[in-house]
Formats: structure tokens, C-alpha cells, sequence
């Protein structure tokens, strides 16, 4: 039998990491990609919706959805890769300062 998470399902899609250790490359990119896709696909989702209700041409179709969904990954996807810098910077300070102090 499994044991339950001590993460919530949110944390542990968007970003299942501790922060303790400094994030690999590997698992940063998993951040990364995570964000991107969770964030921009419900926009996505939202602005086709929006637009075959107004009765937009395929075209129009594609074009309002792909934008939306471009820009919701850039914008969400630098707004991650801010947090894995962030989180491997704290888990810096916070190995260098347990190496100062003694603690393991």
C-alpha cells in the first residue's frame, strides 16, 4: 500500500520539489514544462470557447488559440524558470549556511 502524499495535488503538479536540494537541470525543466502547459491549455480552452461563440472563421479560430496559447506559455514558462532560479538560490544559502553552522 502506498504511502499518502505529503504534498496536495496542486504542489505536486506544479512544483513537487522540497527545496531543500538545488533542482537539477532535468527537474527544472519538469517545472518548467508544467507550468507552460497547466497554465496555457485552460486559456487555450477558454479563448476557443469564446471565439466559436462569437462565430469566428476557423482561421480567426486558430490564430485567437494559438496566440493564446503562445503567450501563455512564454509568460508562464519565464515566470517559472524565475522560480526554479529562486528556489536553487535559497537551496544554496540554505546549504551553505548549515555547512557554517555545523549542521547537517
Amino acid at each position: 500500500m502506498q504511502s499518502p502524499s505529503r504534498f496536495s495535488l496542486t504542489k505536486r503538479l506544479l512544483f513537487p520539489y522540497s527545496g531543500e536540494d538545488l533542482l537539477t537541470p532535468k527537474q527544472g525543466l519538469r517545472v518548467v514544462l508544467a507550468w507552460a502547459l497547466l497554465f496555457s491549455l485552460p486559456v487555450s480552452l477558454c479563448v476557443l470557447v469564446l471565439t466559436w461563440m462569437e462565430g469566428y472563421s476557423a482561421q480567426g479560430i486558430l490564430g485567437s488559440v494559438t496566440f493564446a496559447f503562445l503567450s501563455g506559455a512564454i509568460n508562464f514558462g519565464m515566470l517559472s524558470v524565475l522560480i526554479v532560479v529562486m528556489s536553487n538560490r535559497a537551496a544554496h544559502i540554505r546549504q551553505a549556511w548549515k555547512a557554517q553552522n555545523g549542521r547537517s
